[in-house]
């Protein structure tokens, strides 16, 4: 069973008015991988009849309004990615396919995606329940943040959007909370993990720079940033607040992190796995292909690279499920007509942090003088990868689990430093869990470049390689590495990118395919160094190509070899030439 999606679903179910209807800018895939699926299941799990509404027809107000009116609110999401770079690339060129939308063409998401469902709403309804934004696209836009496709400070954007409640992170709590409130007729304004505007700021939170301040002046962007980065830990965060003009955001501090239990409640919850039949007869959604049997082990991140906000939406502390709750879902894909036998990925947002936490950390937060993992992995972190492989062979011994592989991305420096476990772990991981390649995200060779990123010294990559010499298989069984670049990051010159390419060329022994332009993202350090052409932690001037040629030249010195050119030009034709770098969304819903 799904949640409702269509009028006649709610006339079968005998449903008069839904309590909650989500809205998305993905298709509906019934998928623990999907935020507005996850949060619509707890929803359901907790008594409350939801309805889901994806990629609704922006052009007149007839889709958004076919569930009717929700009693308690609407939630509205961006989905799975950020409106804007889910339609953009990092050269502002517009994306032609989108793996969640049925089809695979990039013809359903609007730009600024919770702006407009927002809006959507309150035209089909003069009167409406209250809307609360969710996801990435609200959860890393919540407060002033530097916007890359307009190149300007915009507002947090709960101003912009005109909603009555925010819920950042992972909100699966934070949302059964909010529902009880509304449906119990109480104030959620005490709620952990939610930002409201108010007239009047609370006495006892943190002030940040104002929005029209960060707009006008970059140092207090900078600090702006900074408060709201040292005020994320559940345990030791303080309210905060931004003024725009006479009115605040009010960010409540976030909610405690989930327990075990919680987590294993949340993954159990009754998924289908499959796009809804709805939207399934519109076409093939790509995204299938990777999620489809593919098992979530953990949330959270330690690594705090400068270019990801997952810390930030996630946290920074990392949270795992059960052994037995990864195992019950391995053994449910064996029930399905459609599996094979083959697990995609059981993994996070890095694959080897399962099972393990700072104790310091659990008890007291994470540390504001250091990071986990940089310069160096922290001494007071017990990296075991004991637990992870052993969770790997007890799901593959599942019968009708043929092979199972690890699709995330592996930190080589935290194999190192487990001097216990890392090096059995890895030839464990290469003998039965890699399809063909390990992925690895050095990113960059340069020490200027890689502590603007904070990412480990490259020597650390040199050490990983003797020892994926000494554990890779023979014969048939041979394992590859492939790595991940980063060209035009702030601190990156030509002069950085003919180094790497020295590097790759004479360490490496490669040709290098996975090469992106960095793309400043809301929410990151990354994007502060890039607006601000400053290093925000020596206050030091910092080089940042921003010309769109000169980004795409850093690119092509990795890529200068005229064969590789003719192979590249053959795999992949010259597309069409999009006219417009911001499309109308009605140009992108035509058929």
């Amino acid at each position: 069973m799904y949640l409702v999606t269509t009028h006649r679903e709610l006339e079968e179910k005998k449903i008069s008015q839904l309590d909650v209807i989500l809205v998305t800018g993905d298709t509906y895939i019934d998928s623990a991988y999907i935020g507005a699926a996850m949060i619509g299941r707890v929803l359901e799990n907790a008594g409350y009849s939801v309805g889901i509404i994806a990629q609704p027809d922006t052009k007149n107000t007839e889709d958004i309004s076919r569930l009717g009116q929700p009693r308690l609110f609407w939630g509205i999401t961006s989905g799975s990615v950020d409106s804007m770079v889910a339609n953009y690339t990092a050269q502002k060129k517009f994306r032609r396919q989108d793996d969640l939308t049925p089809g695979e063409v990039n013809n359903r998401r609007p730009d600024r995606a919770v702006l407009v469902y927002s809006n959507l709403v309150r035209q089909a309804f003069k009167v409406t329940a209250p809307i609360v934004l969710g996801g990435v696209e609200a959860s890393l836009r919540r407060i002033a943040h530097y916007d890359f496709w307009n190149n300007k400070i915009r507002n947090p954007i709960l101003f912009d959007a005109k909603a009555d409640y925010l819920l950042y992170g992972m909100a699966e709590k934070a949302v059964l909370e909010l529902a009880g409130a509304l449906s119990q007729g109480q104030s959620a304004y005490h709620i952990k993990g939610l930002c409201y505007i108010a007239p009047k700021a609370p006495e006892d939170y943190l002030l940040l720079p104002s929005s029209e301040e960060c707009k006008e002046n970059k140092h207090s962007f900078t600090q702006c940033f900074r408060l709201f980065y040292d005020n994320q830990d559940p345990r030791t965060a303080k309210g905060l607040v931004q003024a725009l003009g006479d009115r605040f955001l009010v960010h409540n501090p976030p909610q405690p992190s989930e327990t075990q239990a919680e987590m294993d409640l949340f993954y159990g919850l009754p998924f289908t796995g499959q796009v809804h039949p709805h939207y399934q007869a519109m076409g093939k959604v790509r995204a299938m292909d990777t999620i489809a049997y593919s098992i979530t082990s953990h949330r959270g991140c330690y690594g705090e690279c400068r270019f990801c906000a997952i810390a930030l939406h996630q946290g920074r502390r990392v949270r795992w499920r059960s052994e037995a709750s990864i195992m019950a879902e391995a053994r449910g894909f064996t029930e399905q007509p459609g599996f094979r036998g083959f697990i995609s990925d059981i993994g996070g947002p890095t694959a080897n942090m399962y099972g393990y936490e700072c104790p310091k950390k659990i008890k007291t937060g994470a540390c504001l003088d250091k990071s986990c993992l940089y310069p160096q992995v922290c001494a007071s972190l017990p990296i075991n990868h004991k637990p992870q492989l052993k969770l790997l062979e007890g799901v593959s011994r599942i019968p009708g689990v043929k092979k199972v592989f690890l699709a995330s991305g592996l930190r080589y420096d935290l194999i190192l430093a487990d001097t216990k476990q890392g090096e059995n772990y890895l030839k464990a991981i290469l003998k039965n869990h890699t399809s063909g390649q390990l992925k690895l995200a050095p990113e960059h060779s340069e020490p200027e470049v890689l502590s603007a990123m904070g990412k480990p010294e490259i020597g650390q990559l040199d050490v990983f390689l003797k020892l994926f010499a000494r554990s890779n298989p023979e014969g048939k069984e041979k394992k590859f590495l492939t790595y991940y670049f980063i060209a035009a990051y702030p601190g990156c010159s030509d002069k950085e990118m003919q180094k790497l390419k020295n590097y790759i060329k004479q360490k490496l022994k490669i040709r290098p395919e996975q090469i992106q332009i960095f793309m400043p993202t809301p929410c990151t350090w990354a994007s502060v160094m890039y607006y601000t052409e400053t290093d925000p932690f020596t206050g030091k001037a910092l080089f940042v190509e921003k010309d769109p040629n000169k980004r795409q030249k850093q690119k092509d010195i990795l890529h200068s070899n005229p064969v590789f050119h003719k192979e590249m030009r053959e795999k992949n034709p010259k597309p069409k030439k999009i006219t417009s770098h911001f499309t109308p969304v009605k140009r992108r819903n035509k058929k």
